[in-house]
């Protein structure tokens, strides 16, 4: 039988409320709105490069959202020792790269795990906690959370455009 990315119920976004919960609920949506854009394609269709001349795919995204999510909250936050889930020195776009159609659903699901793993992670740390990010700047949890944001927000675009060249579907 042929692996289909499941539908799911996105969370709605966030009214009025606190700002950690503002973020957390707003990094939530968009983890949803990547979910939504695969929702109902096949392992085949999550590979197909749909707006040439890029290669850029659905299950390409997933995989390096997968990554960023462990990089930015439990490798540079926490200081876990952990490697990527697909990026390698010998390949930086691994997580673009080499994508198998019958691997789809193990890639949702190290999705969805690593998602768990980085919210439990961080649900009692303060917002103003500090770290040394990337050449040598000082960034805090809160600037996680914003990136984390801006980050699906940009990819949720290349989703869209993806997911219409792929079937024609549109909005959500």
């Amino acid at each position: 039988m042929t692996w289909i990315a499941p539908s799911i119920e996105r969370r709605e976004f966030p009214a009025a409320t606190g700002e950690r919960e503002m973020l957390q609920r707003w990094l939530d949506f968009h983890r949803d709105t990547l979910l939504t854009k695969c929702a109902g394609l096949t392992g085949e269709q999550l590979v197909q490069a749909s707006s040439p001349p890029s290669t850029l795919t659905l299950l390409g995204l997933v995989r390096h959202m997968t990554d960023v999510e462990r990089t930015w909250f439990r490798i540079r936050f926490l200081g876990a020792d952990l490697g990527d889930h697909y990026v390698t020195e010998e390949n930086l776009d691994a997580d673009f790269d080499d994508l198998d159609p019958a691997a789809a659903e193990r890639a949702f699901a190290a999705f969805r795990a690593e998602i768990e793993a980085c919210d439990k992670a961080v649900v009692d740390r303060g917002l103003d906690e500090t770290f040394q990010g990337n050449r040598g700047r000082t960034l805090n949890l809160r600037w996680i959370y914003v990136h984390m944001i801006e980050e699906y927000a940009r990819h949720n675009g290349h989703a869209d455009l993806l997911r219409e060249r792929i079937d024609g579907a549109t909005g959500g």
